[in-house]
């Protein structure tokens, strides 16, 4: 009889002991000391990607780069949002970089608190508005969580913009007209594209002209322009972070279609300048993610009214 209740009271253990680890009350958590991984806030670079392996360094990693020197007490980790450049990138070279998904799995993962995604993208555009959806699925996975802006998102970034570019092209002589290339988008922050031309002219650099590949002002549009200002020379540089596909081949190729060709046609001396926006050093340090709020009482920060869309982002930060 006494084995029988031995034996009882020992399977009534065991029984105990495996209800805790299955949902029953938890044990405590080991503490946490400053030197794990968790106890250190993470920066996560998100930008769109390149397949140029010496423009992403330059640019990307330039941006990386000055993020960290801001920001020391941060560890700044790396994500981009073309899927396909991260297939090229994976197949060709063999170099493995996390989609935004990943890293924020990783980042849960890590048992990383506290996180700022920052995008290193030129406007509010659909890459944005995608970047700000996926990331706000993991709100409640983090004590702290917030996303910042990108480069131009108020009237001082422009002024800080058009600083960057005119201090890189001081020495262009009167003659030559200084024509940028943007992406293009037909989201309604296209018109960032126009507010930037508006904003150079206002500050008297006439011989500046902003263009886009896919949208508005065109190709045709600025062309027209730079011949009504009576230029004999032009200089072709990307409005994009990297100068990548679009800088080398529908800025700088040799194709009809070139926006080098079709300027050259026009009688132009052209000089083509390879040189994403992330590589002027000038505009490097013009990202800047926002201050960390203080957690609200259910542990994460709170929420912006310009977060978009609403109803996923509930219990986060915007960029302040």
């Amino acid at each position: 009889m006494q084995k029988k209740r031995l034996l009882s009271l020992v399977l009534a253990c065991f029984l105990a002991l495996g209800l805790a680890a299955c949902g029953g009350t938890p044990a405590a958590p080991a503490e946490d000391t400053a030197d794990t991984p968790a106890d250190k806030p993470v920066l996560l670079a998100v930008s769109f990607g390149s397949s140029y392996n010496d423009t992403r360094e330059k640019t990307i990693g330039a941006i990386e780069k000055a993020l960290q020197e801001a920001y020391p007490d941060y560890e700044v980790r790396r994500a981009f949002t073309s899927q396909t450049i991260l297939d090229i990138l994976a197949e060709r070279d063999g170099l493995e970089i996390d989609n935004v998904t990943q890293a924020m799995a990783r980042l849960v993962t890590d048992g990383v608190k506290e996180v700022i995604v920052q995008p290193t993208h030129v406007m509010n555009g659909y890459e944005y508005d995608d970047l700000v959806e996926e990331v706000s699925h993991y709100a409640d996975q983090f004590t702290r969580l917030q996303i910042g802006k990108p480069l131009l998102s108020q009237d001082a970034d422009y002024d800080a913009l058009i600083q960057a570019l005119t201090q890189d092209h001081a020495d262009a002589g009167d003659d030559t007209a200084l024509v940028f290339m943007g992406h293009g988008t037909e989201h309604p922050a296209n018109s960032t594209y126009t507010t930037l031309q508006e904003k150079l002219t206002q500050a008297g650099h006439d011989n500046y002209f902003i263009g886009t590949v896919e949208a508005e002002p065109s190709l045709e549009d600025v062309l027209a322009k730079v011949q009504a200002s009576g230029a004999k020379k032009v200089i072709l540089q990307p409005l994009m972070i990297v100068a990548g596909d679009h800088a080398n081949n529908d800025m700088a190729g040799d194709e009809e279609d070139s926006w080098k060709t079709a300027f050259t046609n026009a009688g132009f001396e052209v000089t083509c300048v390879l040189k994403g926006l992330g590589e002027l050093p000038g505009v490097q340090p013009l990202w800047r993610p926002p201050t960390p709020s203080p957690p609200t009482r259910s542990g994460t920060a709170a929420m912006r009214s310009t977060c978009s869309p609403a109803p996923p982002c509930s219990g986060w930060s915007g960029a302040s």
